[in-house]
């Protein structure tokens, strides 16, 4: 299947430019997750849900199959019985996990920042109380 040539140059400012569904993919809760965990070894399903917590294996099968339509992960199914799963980086995507993997660390680096910037915040908007006496 041929891939059509792109007239413009991408700019994910552009409302309709493809890039941004990329990066939707790549930012989302989970994709961060799963590419950051393939970063460190292929994983099998079970063994990936295990190791991100919370995520559902319906969001975890969605994930996995959105990122490997893009070209990020790689699905060997292994002809055994049981079937046999590992999903691994592509090139594509081991350039991608990098790149939000370092974000995630600079979050987990700055959480702390962000929750007093969180409380400062909300004190700044909470209305004085009033004063019944007066």
């Amino acid at each position: 299947m041929a891939v059509s040539a792109r007239a413009e140059k991408p700019d994910v400012n552009q409302q309709m430019c493809p890039s941004r569904l990329v990066l939707e993919h790549v930012t989302s809760r989970w994709g961060v997750l799963v590419l950051a965990a393939l970063l460190e070894r292929s994983y099998r399903f079970s063994e990936l849900r295990r190791h991100i917590g919370g995520v559902s294996e319906k969001m975890l099968a969605q994930t996995l199959q959105t990122l490997e339509r893009d070209g990020f992960v790689h699905r060997d199914a292994k002809p055994v019985i049981p079937p046999r799963v590992d999903y691994s980086l592509t090139e594509l995507g081991t350039g991608a996990a990098h790149q939000v993997w370092e974000l995630a660390r600079w979050s987990e680096r700055r959480v702390v920042e962000v929750e007093e910037a969180r409380v400062r915040y909300d004190a700044s908007r909470r209305e004085p109380a009033t004063n019944p006496s007066q």
